[in-house]
């Protein structure tokens, strides 16, 4: 199961403050597209989650369930059900243009499909659904058409997504998501027991696709999700780049 290539994609850029002696990732500084993104991977469906990451990158058994299906010959699948329903399934915000894209291609795309042959307004995300009302195949597809992406310096209602703009966003090590402050920044800094701010260092990092599927598999597996990813705990990316 091949990944989504990034070149297509823009970048997200990343603020991390770093304790270099810990070398690990105290939080990030981010704006309104990372917490999207970030928030978009509660959407995933899990058959898209595997998909990405592949079967061998899973934890658990759930990759051999997902490859099981995809193996299996079409001669045991009932005749009304696609493959695609659970290899495939469509995120409710995939196709969204506010966001960073991890899955990259046709299958995220909302498709509609309603009657030709009779006035009732039934319609379906599968072309072989029947017509409750005449029995005929639900198989007329419409154009989906995407909202407006973003409007710079418009209004938080103009610029979808999840979270407001304008707003810094904290980002922790484990992910979780707060304003952010002065106040909190210091907060933090004393929670983590920092005395000599000069073992601080700032960062900036650009978040692509490859990045983002880093994340979300760090995300299953990690409590350090932005350390693993940044600092090369895990063989990623070094902190001296």
């Amino acid at each position: 199961m091949a990944t989504p290539s990034s070149t297509d994609q823009s970048s997200i850029t990343l603020k991390l403050l770093i304790d270099s002696k810990e070398k690990r990732v105290l939080f990030a500084e981010a704006g309104k597209d990372f917490a999207d993104f970030l928030f978009t991977l509660l959407s995933l469906p899990v058959g898209t989650v595997i998909r990405l990451l592949s079967s061998n990158g899973m934890v658990g058994t759930i990759g051999k369930l997902y490859e099981s299906f995809e193996n299996l010959s079409v001669t045991y699948i009932q005749p009304t059900v696609s493959k695609d329903t659970l290899l495939k399934p469509n995120s409710p915000f995939g196709g969204s243009a506010t966001l960073l894209s991890l899955t990259n291609d046709a299958s995220t795309s909302k498709r509609i499909f309603i009657c030709s042959y009779c006035s009732n307004r039934y319609w379906s995300d599968d072309p072989r659904a029947i017509c409750p009302s005449c029995d005929r195949k639900i198989s007329v597809e419409l154009t989906y058409v995407e909202p407006p992406a973003a409007v710079v310096g418009g209004s938080s209602s103009d610029q979808g997504g999840f979270v407001k703009g304008v707003v810094t966003y904290m980002i922790m090590d484990d992910l979780d998501v707060k304003p952010m402050s002065t106040i909190s920044s210091i907060t933090m800094l004393n929670k983590f027991n920092v005395k000599e701010v000069g073992v601080l260092e700032e960062k900036t990092v650009s978040v692509g696709i490859e990045e983002g599927l880093k994340l979300l598999k760090a995300s299953l597996e990690s409590k350090t999700v932005l350390t693993d990813v940044f600092l090369g705990r895990k063989g990623e990316i070094s902190i001296d780049q």
